[in-house]
C-alpha cells in the first residue's frame, strides 16, 4: 500500500518549534499507518519553518543558514527518522545575488537524501481586502524559470507551490513531463482561500488527471496575518479524498496508480505544448 499524506500546520517566526511539531506529527502519522504500507508520501505547508514575520526576515533566515544549510538538513533528518518521502513545503533558500531568496519546496528520500527542489515560479503580487491588504512577494522573492517532477519509485510527484495553483499551464507541462501526484504546499490567504482554493485544486487534479495534495497554513499567525487551511487530498477524478479544514494535524488517502490509468484511458485528454 502507498499512504499519501498533508500536515496542516500554524507555523511561527520560530524555527526549532515548527522543527518539533512537525517532528510530533510525523510521530502521530507513521505510528497509525497499516503494516502493509510499503511507501508514504508526506506534504508540508508552504513556510513550514518559518512563517508569521515579515518577508525580509524570511531573507535573513536564509541568509544565516546559507553556510551550514541547516534548515535542509533538518528536514532530512526528518525524513530519515520516519522513513517517509518528505515534501517539506517551501524554506528560503538564498539566491545567487544574496539579495533575494528562493522560496523552495525540497524533496527528501527515505534516506534523507536530497531528490529535488523547485523555486515557486509564480509570486504572490496581489491586493486582497484582509489584515494585511497588499502582498509583494517579489520584493525579497526570486522567481524560478523551471518546472520540476521527482522520480520515485512509486510515483513521478510534480512540484508546485500557493499562487502556482491559479496557473493552468504549469501542472500541464508537470503532466507532460509525466506526473501521476502534484504537490501543492501553500500559505492561501482566508479571503482568497475561501473563495477559490477547493475550485482551483478539485480543477487542476481533473484537468491532468492526477493526485492533488494540498497542505496548507491555518489560522492566525504571528504577524496578524490569516490563513485559510483546508488541507486536501484529491483524486485524478476530482474527489475530495480527504480535508481537514482548521486546526493543526494531518490527513491521509490510498495512492492508487491504477485509478489514473483507468481515468486516463476511459477519458483521453491530450496535452498539447505551450504556445
Amino acid at each position: 500500500m502507498i499512504k499519501l499524506s498533508a500536515i496542516q500546520l500554524n507555523s511561527k517566526a520560530n524555527v526549532e518549534h515548527n522543527l518539533s511539531v512537525i517532528a510530533a506529527q510525523l510521530a502521530r502519522l507513521t505510528s497509525e499507518v497499516s503494516a502493509d504500507t510499503i511507501e508514504h508520501l508526506v506534504v508540508l505547508p508552504e513556510c513550514c519553518l518559518f512563517f508569521g514575520a515579515n518577508d525580509k526576515a524570511q531573507l535573513q533566515l536564509a541568509t544565516q543558514s546559507q553556510a551550514n544549510n541547516q534548515l535542509q538538513r533538518s528536514l532530512s533528518q526528518l525524513a530519515k527518522q520516519y522513513q517517509v518521502t518528505l515534501i517539506a513545503g517551501t524554506i528560503p533558500i538564498l539566491a545567487e545575488s544574496e539579495e533575494k531568496f528562493t522560496n523552495s519546496s525540497c524533496a527528501f528520500s527515505p534516506k534523507g537524501e536530497l531528490i529535488g527542489r523547485y523555486d515557486k515560479i509564480h509570486l504572490f503580487d496581489v491586493n486582497v481586502d484582509d489584515n494585511s491588504k497588499n502582498y509583494c512577494e517579489s520584493r525579497f522573492t526570486q522567481a524560478g524559470q523551471s518546472p520540476r517532477v521527482i522520480n520515485t519509485s512509486f510515483a513521478n510527484v510534480g512540484l508546485t507551490v500557493c499562487f502556482d495553483v491559479r496557473f493552468a499551464h504549469l501542472y500541464q507541462t508537470l503532466t507532460r513531463m509525466g506526473a501521476d501526484i502534484i504537490t501543492v504546499p501553500s500559505a492561501f490567504t482566508r479571503v482568497t482561500g475561501k473563495a477559490h482554493w477547493q475550485t482551483l485544486l478539485q480543477a487542476r487534479a481533473i484537468e491532468n488527471q492526477v493526485y492533488i495534495i494540498a497542505a496548507g497554513q491555518e489560522g492566525v499567525h504571528e504577524n496578524g496575518r490569516e490563513t485559510w487551511g483546508h488541507s486536501m487530498i484529491i483524486s485524478p477524478w476530482g474527489e475530495i479524498l480527504a480535508c481537514l479544514e482548521q486546526g493543526e494535524g494531518s490527513i491521509s488517502a490510498d495512492f492508487i496508480p491504477e485509478e489514473i490509468n483507468r481515468i486516463r484511458t476511459s477519458m483521453p485528454l491530450k496535452h498539447t505544448a505551450d504556445t
